[in-house]
């Protein structure tokens, strides 16, 4: 099974939403272990990973569902890929590269971790549907077709049925297209709508919600920002919970202030439960020339965004959070496609466990609050 396509499925930022701009405090100073969480006596939320693995080799995957089973108690199978479109279109066989990929997932299913599932109907750029395998796109006239909700019913149902999901993510942010192709938004809540209703009529108990991202969001570069915001917040009110993306060294955010400002934000504007369904941030200092692009980062700036997280989600009542990986991925990233290795070394330092497989320290943060 090759994971190394897997990088794909999280190329999915434009570059558009990564800013420069650097809040003027550090917070290397603070770096110290403490017992930040000692006033509560437990904790209130569930926290877990993705499965994302840090090598292209079975042996990094088999660990990295190990790791998830000893050090969470939820976790995150992330399904934003393609869509065999052809095959759902026209009752034909699916392909194997994608049976082989979900029955790989499902023969690791952790039993005695909660799990959420994400899937997403668009493709990496947010503008437009997921590829098929071959490539294309099936014909619309509008994105809420007919031919186009009974392959996404077909398409969550068949990975609904495989993983059994304690929670649906059902279109991955969302609010991306909202951004980039505003034309498609309207026919989009049609669909999401139908497909929805059909996936609940199935599922009558199954929690589900579509993700938005904070950092397009909050702080959003569009001509109408209050509108978009209003537009956003409005629909994403409408679900079970609100699914959150946020990698805040995209806005520049490096300092407690500056998290929390983001999270006051959220907590603001959003009256439904909040899970956090994919987040991290950087430990190391990030360069990417073709990028014109220098973000610093260090493990103390790592540690005190992962302390106002898990405090935040402990006072506002986070259904979960899920740190999107848990081990830097350099080993993979060196096999990345040349036209892809600038874009991948955008999350490369933004593990909770170094390359090497050295503990850095926002694990003992995780690990202290996890065991409560």
């Amino acid at each position: 099974m090759d994971y190394l396509y897997k990088f794909i499925l999280v190329a999915f930022i434009s570059l558009s939403s990564i800013s420069c701009d650097k809040e003027i405090d550090n917070p290397t100073d603070n770096c110290v272990d403490s017992n930040f969480f000692s006033e509560y006596s437990s904790r209130s939320f569930n926290m877990g990973f993705s499965t994302w693995a840090w090598e292209n080799t079975i042996e990094s995957v088999e660990n990295t569902y190990q790791f998830i089973s000893a050090n969470a108690d939820i976790y995150s199978e992330h399904i934003d890929y393609k869509i065999p479109w052809n095959s759902w279109i026209n009752n034909l066989p699916l392909p194997t590269e994608f049976t082989d990929e979900i029955t790989g997932r499902v023969s690791r299913i952790i039993t005695s971790n909660q799990l959420t599932l994400s899937v997403s109907l668009l493709n990496n750029s947010r503008d437009d549907l997921a590829a098929d395998f071959d490539g294309s796109i099936p014909n619309y006239t509008a994105l809420n077709d007919q031919v186009i909700e009974d392959a996404y019913f077909k398409h969550v149902q068949y990975l609904v049925n495989q993983f059994e999901p304690d929670y649906l993510i059902i279109a991955i942010e969302v609010n991306e297209l909202l951004k980039n192709a505003p034309s498609k938004w309207n026919e989009y809540k049609l669909l999401m709508a139908n497909v929805k209703a059909r996936i609940q009529s199935v599922y009558p108990t199954l929690t589900i919600s579509e993700s938005i991202t904070l950092h397009n969001l909050y702080q959003v570069d569009v001509q109408n920002p209050d509108a978009f915001i209003n537009e956003v917040v409005n629909y994403a009110n409408t679900m079970d919970f609100v699914a959150v993306s946020f990698y805040p060294f995209f806005k520049g955010l490096n300092t407690k202030a500056g998290f929390q400002d983001a999270f006051d934000f959220l907590h603001e504007k959003i009256n439904k439960p909040i899970a956090f369904a994919e987040t991290s941030h950087l430990s190391e200092d990030l360069a990417v020339d073709s990028y014109n692009l220098f973000i610093e980062g260090n493990e103390c700036e790592q540690k005190e965004y992962l302390e106002s997280l898990l405090i935040n989600a402990q006072e506002q009542n986070y259904k979960y959070i899920i740190w999107w990986a848990h081990r830097d991925y350099y080993e993979l990233w060196l096999a990345f496609p040349e036209e892809l290795q600038d874009l991948g070394k955008l999350w490369l330092s933004t593990g909770i466990i170094d390359d090497d497989g050295t503990e850095k320290k926002a694990y003992n943060t995780w690990s202290l609050v996890l065991n409560k």
